[in-house]
């Protein structure tokens, strides 16, 4: 679950089309190397269709190394919890990691939610109090992306930008 990286402030600007800010830019670059360093290479991408979300992917791939597909959806703009899970649910079992581009407070309630037994409590105290723009967290779970229901997961880690 990946929280968009920072946006310029809205001003007359509407909120879905808000770009990123320079401080942005470089958090999702980050995000793209700490995720390439880690291994960590989403089989699929689930993105908001927001501005800043769509850029946030875009210097995350740049620095991946990987082309992943990518899912742009409307309905996370809005999406809460319920409707996030309803959409990862909807993910192929072939899709063993699966990234999530999205928005606060979403991202960090759903990583609090699916987090279950075994789930690392420093980085699950994080999360509920909601995660700062650039910042994903890694759940891993044993069961089919259709079988996946509240406390499914475990939440092994947090990363924020430096």
């Amino acid at each position: 679950m990946l929280r968009h990286a920072k946006a310029e402030h809205g001003g007359d600007i509407a909120d879905h089309l808000r770009p990123l800010s320079l401080v942005g830019r470089r958090q999702a670059s980050g995000v793209g190397a700490t995720l390439r360093a880690a291994g960590t290479i989403p089989d699929l991408v689930l993105c908001s269709t927001s501005v800043r979300t769509h850029q946030t992917w875009d210097l995350v791939l740049s620095a991946l190394g990987a082309q992943p597909p990518l899912e742009l959806s409307d309905a996370l703009y809005t999406a809460g919890v319920r409707a996030l899970l309803d959409l990862v649910r909807a993910v192929p079992a072939d899709a063993r990691t699966v990234l999530v581009v999205g928005h606060e407070p979403t991202v960090s309630e759903a990583a609090a939610t699916l987090a279950g037994p075994g789930s690392d409590e420093p980085c699950l105290a994080r999360v509920r109090i909601g995660m700062p723009t650039g910042s994903y967290s890694v759940l891993e779970t044993d069961v089919d992306w259709s079988g996946l229901e509240p406390d499914g997961a475990r939440l092994v880690r947090l990363v924020t930008p430096a």
